[in-house]
């Protein structure tokens, strides 16, 4: 099992090229399910969830091969067998995603109850729901969510859906289904991030009739067809956000390529408050920050929300800014339940944390000691890094394969920015 070494102490300068956005991505590759013809990603992240997606869809006997340059080519003309296996599909929650395509254009699909990182549960129950409200027949039994059309039907319909909760993959099932749907449907308490924009202007691009994506009401006409399309994945904003608190943290100077900043406001006005100059450019992102932390930076109080607001996928990095940071902060998790496991961890570093319930309050220290932790899901893995690289001594960072499923090769890019880091396999450790 690999793990990474990370000997702290070190600036990050220079650029980083921020890489396409697995949440897009992961979406995106499924909606290539809603038609035979080509469709071409560019911008595709290289990282293990998306492996997993592209091994699931050609199980189903799609067409799809990757370059080396972030191309994925895929081709659903001859998709023989619409189900995702849960031996394909167990580490991977985003496998929900095929739900609706595979329903939308063959009638019929069989997808396992999704796995993925272990931060509380996260129910399928309001995809289901919905898909039902569009006319779908589902059942859940020996763990898959068997989906069909009634008798006499081949497309599902229009309809109008209002979900429970806002909820991101099941927005993007929605706007996949309603692609084909007959008919209009109307999404209400849809989820608004640049994600769910990104899958939209690429169905559009597909020929799909959508109106208001990126606010919280969104208007699918139903076509009978969607064609083939060339698209490019938009920019990672949590990647771009995890390395904007590594700088912060760290201190020093990085431009951030292809970071978009109107996507990252309420992580970039906290950092701003902490003391950070950040500042959007043409073609990305720049930061710079004084170091030590303890000594330049504040510590900021926040609560993770629904986007535009602050994502909880960034709550465990800017807690590892606040715990070097000087004076007391609040962080209020909103969105999971079990998001807080990377407290221990950074408290075996030195960090100074108490957690209540939905909260945890975190006095700041100057200086952590670096030791051996434990990833436990893919956002704390990024956090422990960050701890890492502002820590006294070496930090040997444990079960890493949490952040091979949502970083691309960070840390060879940390090390491309002045960090001293390096990947230990499982052998050698």
């Amino acid at each position: 099992m690999d793990k990474l070494l990370i000997r702290g102490g070190r600036q990050l300068r220079g650029e980083v090229l921020i890489s396409g956005a697995k949440n897009a991505a992961l979406p995106e590759l499924c909606a290539a399910l809603l038609t035979g013809q080509p469709v071409t990603l560019h911008n595709v992240p290289r990282l293990q969830d998306v492996s997993t997606m592209l091994k699931l869809v050609r199980n189903m006997g799609v067409s799809a091969e990757r370059d080396d340059n972030g191309t994925v080519r895929l081709e659903a003309g001859d998709l023989s067998n619409p189900e995702a296996p849960y031996e394909l599909v167990k580490t991977m929650r985003a496998s929900v995603l095929a739900l609706g395509p595979l329903l939308a254009r063959f009638g019929h699909a069989k997808v396992s109850l999704p796995g993925g990182c272990a931060i509380g549960s996260r129910p399928v129950d309001q995809h289901i729901k919905g898909l039902q409200a569009m006319g779908a027949e589902i059942v859940v039994e020996h763990g898959y969510m068997i989906a069909s059309l009634p008798a006499g039907r081949t497309r599902l319909k229009g309809a109008r859906i209002l979900t429970d909760m806002v909820t991101v993959t099941g927005t993007e099932n929605f706007l996949m289904a309603a692609a084909l749907a007959e008919g209009e449907t109307l999404l209400e308490n849809a989820a608004q991030e640049p994600e769910i924009v990104d899958l939209a202007e690429m169905l559009i691009r597909m020929g799909a009739k959508i109106e208001g994506h990126g606010t919280s009401h969104i208007r699918i006409q139903g076509v009978e067809k969607l064609h083939g399309c060339e698209h490019a994945v938009v920019a990672d904003r949590i990647e771009a956000g995890t390395f904007l608190c590594a700088v912060a943290a760290t201190g020093g100077d990085v431009f951030l390529r292809h970071a978009r900043a109107d996507h990252m406001d309420a992580v970039i006005d906290k950092l701003r408050d902490a003391g950070c100059t950040v500042a959007a450019q043409e073609g990305g992102v720049r930061i710079s920050s004084s170091a030590p932390a303890c000594e330049h930076l504040k510590a900021q109080s926040f609560s993770t929300t629904e986007y535009p607001g602050f994502p909880t996928d960034m709550q465990a990095q800017f807690m590892a800014l606040n715990v070097i940071a000087r004076g007391a902060s609040m962080v209020t998790e909103t969105i999971f339940e079990n998001r807080f496991m990377h407290v221990n961890e950074m408290v075996r570093l030195g960090a100074t944390i108490h957690v209540e319930g939905k909260v945890a309050m975190v006095e700041g220290v100057q200086q952590l000691s670096g030791a051996t932790v434990m990833a436990t899901d893919l956002r704390a893995s990024a956090s422990l890094v960050i701890a890492g690289l502002v820590a006294d001594g070496e930090t040997l960072v444990d079960r890493i394969y949490h952040l091979d499923r949502g970083y691309d090769r960070m840390e060879a890019k940390l090390r491309g920015l002045g960090a001293d880091i390096e990947r230990i396999s499982g052998a050698a450790a």
